[in-house]
């Protein structure tokens, strides 16, 4: 046990004999019901976690699965607007109301309380975390096949919580075609295995432009690295996005729901094949 610990092992990233048997799992609300839960990480901020997180969301829902989604990014939160949700969550003494997408993918994010969606969350990393658990425990999740949490960038505090107190079926990291996709992919595969918590897919955004007029490919950022990293760590499951501003005004519009999602359908496949198995 380090000579600075503060006993607070619910939010320490420390491996010590002290809390090494803890068990910080939070339980859902009795009434709530969901089967299957996956992190949408990364090592670094401005990838697109929130845009896989939706597409995932809304290709799910599609598919005819109840999808949810858990916005654990207090600070940055993206998920409402994606989905064009301007509501207010409502609830009761014992629980809230997930806000409901117009396909009725559920949500829950810190914007949807906040009296104004611009209001800063101001908030040291306990406090953010105790959020995230009330999210999971106090919300009224009806009958989620699939729930995707939204996470910030990076292993702090928020990403800790997440991994020790809710049932994190896999991990799906989002990365970009830069260099510096290696550091990204082995912090989180690393976090990963500290949490023993299997990474189950890997997408790669702005992994390409597709020209709209002659119709060929532009590697702007760079060829592709994730096939290697993927294999690298045996990552099974694959994705890569574009980078289309068609899809940036519709996220920005609200209307991820109707965003062409079959970038992401290796992601989706291996998803359902795996709880199928």
């Amino acid at each position: 046990m380090s000579e600075e610990c503060t006993h607070d092992c619910a939010n320490c990233g420390e491996a010590c004999a002290e809390h090494e048997h803890e068990d910080f799992s939070v339980k859902l609300h009795a009434d709530a019901s969901v089967k299957k839960v996956y992190a949408v990480v990364s090592g670094k901020g401005g990838v697109g976690k929130s845009l896989v997180t939706s597409l995932l969301a809304a290709e799910m829902q599609r598919r005819g699965h109840q999808a949810a989604v858990l916005d654990a990014d207090m600070t940055g939160p993206s998920i409402p607007k994606a989905f064009g949700l301007d509501q207010h969550a409502t609830g009761t003494d014992e629980y809230l109301y997930p806000a409901l997408t117009s396909t009725g993918v559920q949500v829950m994010s810190i914007n949807l309380i906040l009296e104004n969606e611009t209001d800063p969350v101001v908030w040291r990393g306990p406090v953010i975390a105790g959020a995230v658990t009330q999210f999971w425990s106090e919300v009224l999740w009806d009958d989620v096949d699939y729930m995707f949490v939204d996470m910030p960038p990076g292993t702090g505090d928020v990403p800790l919580t997440v991994f020790q107190s809710l049932p994190v079926d896999g991990i799906i990291i989002v990365t970009s075609p830069q260099e510096l996709v290696g550091m990204i992919v082995a912090k989180a595969v690393n976090m990963a295995k500290m949490m023993n918590i299997p990474v189950v897919g890997i997408v790669e955004n702005m992994s390409y432009f597709k020209c709209p007029d002659c119709g060929s490919v532009h590697h702007i950022f760079g060829d592709s690295k994730v096939d290697a990293e993927a294999e690298k760590y045996g990552i099974k499951a694959i994705a890569k996005l574009p980078i289309d501003p068609v899809i940036a005004t519709m996220v920005d519009a609200g209307e991820v729901e109707d965003v062409d999602a079959s970038g992401i359908a290796p992601i989706a496949d291996y998803l359902e094949k795996e709880k199928s198995e």
